[in-house]
Parts: structure tokens; sequence; C-alpha cells
């Protein structure tokens, strides 16, 4: 029986993060002409990507099937002895197979291959052993070998399906990319979730309308305009000219400039003090892509306009109230 040494505990926890760390970094190298020609494989497939594997390489070859579903590629898991026993039906001459074997000799995986390439399908595979039989098999392969296993017998599998899973990711975000996937898109398909539901606010639903619209006219004081920024609570006000058109806006930097220039607070109109313009968006775009626009530009608040005219003001606390932030 070992005695218990909570520093050994944390000792064997740095050493496997440490293992996986490294195990990952060696991937990064190894991207080049295969990964572009799976991704160029996967992107034509008019089907659905099957990903299979097994034992440990399945629950990962599961993940990244709904890793894929879920980034605009879809994707299934399949187990490969259900396969070689009736579900080989679920694949069409339509669709394409990610195998995941670290051996690239899994009995279960190396089975299907036959089946494979007599339905004619692309088959992309992530082993560590490029020569085997999966590996030569395939299409494209993805080499996410491994020195050795975190686990200190080398035997349990934990760095060589950490490589596979980030591999998987890899694929999905380059696919994801290379389709032009958008928030929008991923909010559809988890709609059922509480990020969909987020995502797919728009601007129009959480923006400030109407009376609580911050706004004075170019003539306005400074002072005057400082009472209006705090009785909306903003931080800012829009400048507006005849029919609701967006002038300008002031906002703290430029009252921060304002003061540092010691101008006459009670006359200067905010005409010679505002920022000329302004960012503006409109009411039917999504929330989240007002979030990456604020955090572009280094902003709080978005002006929002329909056919020239201002209908709103969407402020970084709307986004963060609303969960998106």
């Amino acid at each position: 029986m070992h005695a218990h040494d909570p520093a050994a505990h944390i000792a064997s926890a740095q050493r496997t993060i440490r293992m996986e760390r490294d195990a990952i970094a060696e991937l990064e190298a190894r991207i080049g002409a295969g990964f572009a020609g799976a991704c160029e494989l996967l992107l034509a497939v008019k089907g659905r990507v099957i990903v299979t594997g097994m034992g440990k390489s399945g629950h990962i070859a599961s993940k990244i099937a709904a890793t894929l579903a879920s980034t605009g590629t879809p994707a299934f898991y399949v187990h490969p002895a259900e396969a070689s026993h009736g579900d080989i039906g679920m694949i069409t001459a339509d669709d394409a197979v990610i195998a995941l074997s670290n051996s690239g000799r899994s009995p279960e995986v190396v089975t299907l291959l036959p089946l494979l390439k007599r339905l004619g399908i692309p088959l992309i595979s992530m082993t560590g052993n490029p020569d085997s039989p999966l590996a030569e098999a395939s299409d494209a392969h993805l080499d996410t070998g491994v020195h050795t296993e975190a686990c200190p017998l080398n035997l349990a599998p934990t760095s060589s399906t950490t490589t596979a899973l980030v591999m998987g990711d890899a694929l999905a975000i380059a696919l994801l990319e290379a389709r032009g996937f958008t928030a929008e898109d991923f909010a559809f398909s988890h709609p059922g979730g509480t990020l969909g539901k987020k995502l797919l606010l728009k601007v129009e639903d959480i923006m400030h309308t109407g009376a609580a619209i911050p706004r004075v006219t170019p003539a306005t004081p400074l002072s005057e305009a400082l009472l209006e920024i705090s009785r909306k609570g903003l931080g800012m006000t829009t400048v507006t000219g005849p029919e609701d058109t967006l002038v300008g806006i002031f906002t703290d930097g430029d009252l921060r400039r304002a003061l540092d220039e010691d101008v006459d607070v009670r006359n200067t109109p905010i005409s010679d003090l505002m920022t000329r313009g302004a960012k503006t968006i409109g009411p039917n775009m999504l929330a989240a892509e007002a979030l990456r626009i604020m955090e572009e530009n280094k902003i709080t608040s978005l002006v929002v306009q329909r056919g020239g005219r201002m209908v709103g003001v969407i402020h970084l606390m709307n986004l963060l109230h609303a969960g998106i932030a």
C-alpha cells in the first residue's frame, strides 16, 4: 500500500500536463499538405462525414463527429464493430470516413477497409503509425503519434487521444473557416441551448430606443450634453440633426479632451467637441456581431441606424445583461 503524498499527486498531474502539452506542440510541425488534402476531401463531400474508432479512440471519434456537426460539417459517429454487422448500410457513396486508431491496426477498423474501398468513398485516417494498414489505405493520413503516453506504464491512451482530439478540432475549425460558417449558423445548429438563444439575439432585441436614447443637437452646450449623458446612463450621447440623422457622438474620451483644453462648459456647443460620425450597425445584426465590433474597435457603444436614420443605441452593458459578453 503506497503512502498518500500530496506533493506526489501534484507532481504527477504536472508531469502529465507537460507530456500532453509537448505532444500537442509536436503536432503543429506535421500540419502540411496532408492536412490540406484532408480538408479538400471533406469540403467536397456531398453527404455526411462518418467518424469511427474503437475503445478510447472511439470516444474521441464521437466527440470529433459532434464538433464537426456543430460547426457546419454534417457528421455522425459509427462504432466500427457495429458497422461490420450491418451499420455499414448507414454509409453511402456520397459520404466520407474519418477513422481513428493509434496503432493503425485496430482489427474492427481494418475489417472495414475493403467495404469502404468498395463504396469508393474518401478515407481520412488519424494514426500514430504512417506505415500501418489503415494509414496506407487512406486518401489522407494525419499523423497523431506520440513518443510516449503520459501513463507511466506507457499503456493507457492519454497523450495519443489528446493529440487526436486536437487534430479533430483543427480539422473542424479549418472547415468552419473555409465554409464561412457564422455565429448565426452556429446558433441555428444549437437552437435548444443557452448559447444558441444568446447568439440568435438581434441588436433590435436589446438596444435602447425612443426616449432612452441619449441625444442632443449640435448647438447644445456642453453643460446640457453632460446632463443628458447623466440622465440616460450610457456614458455617451448621440448628436443628431433633422429627422434623426446622426451628426456625431460625444463620449467620455471626448469629455477628457475637452477638460484638458479647459473649454467653457456653459457656452461651448457640443458640435465643437464631438466626434463626427460614429461606428454604426443595423438593427437586424446579431448581438454577438455587435460585441465583436466593440471589441475590435475598443469601444463600449454603437449607434443603430436603419435607412440613414438613428433608431437606437446599443451599449456593452446591454450585451452583458443579455449574456452575450
